[in-house]
């Protein structure tokens, strides 16, 4: 017996609605019922109705109706959620990437400035997650016919997915920063966390091999801070009453309380965790091509920084976008298969009005569940065979056709960025489609 949808009934109602038979069949190659064609509808309906009957705590009324700057096109779900986020807390500014959607309590995409407050639920469960390209001195065309086998082996000695223990045990300084571990009280996680330090993990977090302008190989990866992160916004939610649900309030503390402090601790504690991981996967990877590195960008996009805008000194929660203050560098991919680019912030008033933020990715058009719905394995690898690039792992949810592009992202940031390098990618390495992971974000 067939286990029907949870909006169905709103679906086919909609469907019915628009003049089409519910039950008559979609001409898409497989023949799914027409009322499938609106659950992305009924699931907007859904999402604006919790939207507006979530309960927001009072606003200090400096902070109320604070500029929103939104760039691109986005659904009303989406801009209902940031508009509850903007409603919480002492607001300065906030702003929504092109590549925004709905995300958990805040959109990704979703930048907030606030005085003296941060948004633990805007920084979100993975902390630290972010993006790292290094540029080898190696000529693509040195390594062009090894290319499966180098990523072969990247899928073998890197741990994706369930293998969420490292098999090459990681030392670094930060494992015996005992104080670090003290202020952000996570020395109930040390040990777990020295066992995962290096791993990539699921959902849309990859190893890249590109090729720039040049010919030269570039090494790009895509992960957060695994474990550590995730549970310690597990940990600092529950303990500021943060609701669960994708559209509750967000949850926003003090920066000089108790748990705003020991949260401030943790979020920094994953963060440098986060980067030592990435770093050691890039470093790993490049021991397998060979070669050295002569250029390298980092960043986090799930992150909250102590910036100056104007005359103040602000908390800027970046969830799922990338810095971009004027001069600096940031590395941002595309879909499986699209090219990836390395940008530069660019100052003006758009760049200013964004809080020095833009894109961390291309941005989603459908949720996970929906793609695996929607879209087939054999046009995952048709897009992949046409652009000439190795695949090995990932499932329909990251699928190309599940994600916007990115040229078209970017071009509404075009004022505030510059974009230096774009890279070509020529293999890519994810969890496997079967893979838990419940530590992705």
């Amino acid at each position: 017996m067939r286990q029907s949808h949870p909006l169905e009934s709103r679906a086919r109602e909609l469907c019915a609605m628009a003049g089409i038979d519910p039950d008559s069949r979609v001409a898409d190659g497989r023949g799914m019922p027409a009322w499938c064609t609106y659950r992305d509808a009924a699931r907007q309906e859904q999402v604006l109705k919790e939207a507006s009957e979530v309960e927001l705590p009072p606003q200090a009324t400096e902070y109320q109706n604070s500029p929103l700057r939104v760039f691109g096109e986005h659904d009303e779900g989406t801009l209902a959620q940031m508009r509850n986020c903007m409603a919480v807390g002492n607001v300065v500014a906030g702003t929504i990437c092109a590549d925004g959607h709905l995300g958990y309590a805040q959109p990704v995409g979703g930048v907030i400035a606030y005085e003296g407050q941060i948004s633990i639920s805007g920084v979100g469960f993975d902390i630290g997650c972010g993006n790292m390209a290094i540029r080898l001195d190696t000529p693509f065309a040195a390594i062009q016919d090894r290319v499966p086998a180098i990523i072969r082996d990247v899928a073998r000695i890197i741990s994706f997915g369930i293998g969420r223990t490292n098999d090459e045990r990681v030392e670094h300084e930060l494992l015996d920063d005992a104080e670090a571990w003290r202020m952000s009280d996570r020395e109930d996680y040390r040990s777990k966390a020295a066992t995962q330090l290096g791993t990539v993990g699921s959902g849309n977090h990859y190893v890249d091999l590109m090729r720039d302008e040049e010919g030269f190989v570039w090494v790009g990866v895509h992960f957060g801070s695994r474990g550590l992160g995730h549970s310690s916004a597990t940990k600092y939610l529950k303990a500021a009453g943060g609701k669960d649900g994708m559209n509750g309030p967000p949850a926003v503390i003090n920066e000089d309380s108790e748990i705003g402090q020991r949260y401030i601790a943790a979020m920094e504690l994953a963060g440098r965790y986060a980067y030592a991981g990435r770093e050691w996967v890039c470093e790993r990877v490049r021991k397998i091509i060979g070669g050295n590195v002569t250029d390298g960008v980092h960043n986090h996009h799930n992150y909250a920084w102590r910036e100056r805008h104007g005359d103040r000194d602000l908390w800027v929660v970046r969830k799922g976008a990338t810095p971009a203050f004027p001069g600096q560098r940031g590395f941002v991919g595309g879909s499986m298969g699209d090219d990836a680019v390395i940008i530069e912030g660019v100052d003006g008033d758009e760049a200013r009005s964004s809080l020095y933020s833009t894109v961390h990715g291309a941005g989603r058009l459908f949720g996970r569940k929906e793609a695996k719905r929607r879209f087939q394995r054999d046009e995952m690898e048709r897009w992949l065979q046409e652009r000439g690039v190795v695949l090995i792992g990932a499932d329909l949810d990251e699928s190309p056709m599940a994600y916007r592009r990115l040229p078209e992202v970017l071009a509404h940031h075009s004022a505030s960025i510059k974009v230096l390098h774009t890279l070509r990618p020529v293999a890519v390495a994810m969890a496997g489609a079967n893979e838990f992971d419940p530590f992705k974000d």
